[in-house]
């Protein structure tokens, strides 16, 4: 048997890998990056072979990593976890700078910021696994990094499905159900609703204030075209929690 929670309690942060060839910038939102040697400063990277940002890193053999922060508006996860840089620009609505070498690196809700040039990377399957030798390094601010764990708590969302970690989200859906089975849940109206694509979780308590949704709206009375404000599902995408 597998409890596939279980894998949510091992140690990540949240990180958004970047990167530009000849003018086209990409990125993603990972929970794989961690240093591999201190001299020279060398850190990994996951990145799956359908991520339009392997390609770029690839192609350019440089990458950056900025450091997500522990508090911030849940849209910059959603734009670079669960959208294609093929079809959406991930970086018009979120600061950026291009770096020392020439690529994106996003200062916009992060904490630190690497540039790395690749020099080696692993067949992992479905994955490759880039490691750089870091050449820029920068502190942007004092704030806390978010953990992979308080992202799952705290905003109840999923991996992205491109994801090293993703789970099948229906069989997270599954637990969480038999979990409140115990629980009160004689009020249908009052019910949350979950995206199965993202995790984002629609509570009619508190509405969706930036869709102009206020509190005390159940989810049965949102109108037909509302979509997750996460990852853009329609409503034939969520499930009663």
């Amino acid at each position: 048997m597998i409890d596939f929670s279980s894998f949510h309690k091992l140690s990540y942060g949240l990180y958004l890998i970047c990167s530009e060839f000849e003018g086209n910038k990409s990125g993603y939102a990972g929970n794989t990056g961690f240093q591999v040697t201190a001299s020279p400063s060398v850190i990994a990277v996951s990145c799956n072979k359908d991520n339009y940002t392997c390609e770029t890193i690839q192609k350019s053999k440089k990458f950056s990593l900025s450091v997500l922060q522990k508090e911030l508006d849940v849209a910059i996860v959603g734009d670079f976890g669960f959208k294609s840089s093929a079809d959406f620009d991930k970086f018009e609505k979120h600061e950026y700078k291009i770096g020392e070498l020439g690529i994106p690196v996003v200062t916009d809700s992060c904490i630190a910021a690497l540039e790395c040039e690749v020099i080696n990377e692993v067949d992992c399957g479905s994955h490759i696994l880039f490691i750089g030798e870091v050449k820029v390094a920068e502190k942007l601010n004092d704030n806390p990094p978010l953990t992979y764990d308080y992202y799952h708590q705290h905003y109840k969302m999923l991996a992205p499905k491109n994801a090293p970690t993703y789970i099948d989200p229906e069989k997270l859906i599954e637990e969480t159900a038999d979990e409140k089975k115990s629980e009160d849940s004689a009020n249908k109206e009052a019910a949350e609703h979950v995206c199965i694509i993202c995790g984002y979780t629609y509570d009619p308590a508190i509405g969706e204030p930036s869709m102009g949704i206020p509190p005390g709206t159940p989810f049965e009375d949102l109108p037909e075209e509302f979509i997750c404000p996460i990852c853009s599902a329609g409503k034939d995408y969520f499930k009663e929690v």
